[in-house]
């Protein structure tokens, strides 16, 4: 099987960044995006997914992260789309359940082309590393709408921010894991391709 993987660079005015994803590897990361606790939650994200992810961001963070982690978003899902190809044989559905401390996040995801969120933030505090929580949103629809999957995260419970979106950037790892992996033949989809 060739590799799946692929590298994506996207610059703006706001924003310069680099992803480079390999869906097959051994979950060592290397994220600099500027911001320590993001950086923190894509390595956790890659990890459990069991990528290889190389993730750089020079972003406008005078102002705040919303544009980095939007960016980001946008980059990552488009990498995860491309080295997905025509998506022959994965799993395609999958969820995942993940506790942290006092916190359990849970995550379905479905790679079907049609890019959809449906997340839920109300025990988010208003700002989880300094940041407003607004921009964790932003970051997943981002994803979601780039990758082509459709992306559910509930918080079930907690009251820790920092533990909230760790159970969900574990929680998503480990689903993206399944869901990616090859476990057919042909499209995973009953009429005959994705999208």
């Amino acid at each position: 099987m060739a590799q799946r993987a692929s590298s994506i660079s996207r610059t703006t005015k706001e924003t310069d960044i680099r992803v480079a994803v390999v869906l097959d590897g051994s979950g060592q990361c290397d994220i600099k995006t500027g911001l320590g606790f993001a950086d923190h939650m894509l390595t956790l994200m890659g990890f459990w997914a069991g990528f290889d992810l190389r993730v750089s961001c020079k972003g406008d963070l005078e102002i705040d992260a919303h544009h980095s982690l939007e960016d980001i978003g946008l980059t990552l899902g488009q990498a995860l789309a491309e080295a997905l190809g025509d998506k022959a044989g994965i799993a395609r559905v999958a969820s995942a359940k993940v506790p942290m401390d006092e916190a359990l996040a849970s995550v379905v995801v479905d790679l079907s082309g049609r890019p959809y969120l449906v997340y839920a933030d109300d025990l988010l505090p208003a700002l989880v590393a300094g940041e407003e929580k607004d921009v964790w949103r932003e970051f997943f629809k981002s994803l979601a709408q780039r990758a082509g999957m459709n992306l559910h995260i509930r918080f079930e419970y907690g009251k820790n921010g920092h533990h909230l979106l760790e159970a969900a950037f574990k929680a998503l790892g480990l689903a993206l894991r399944q869901a990616v992996q090859v476990c057919r033949t042909g499209a995973p989809s009953t009429k005959g391709s994705v999208d």
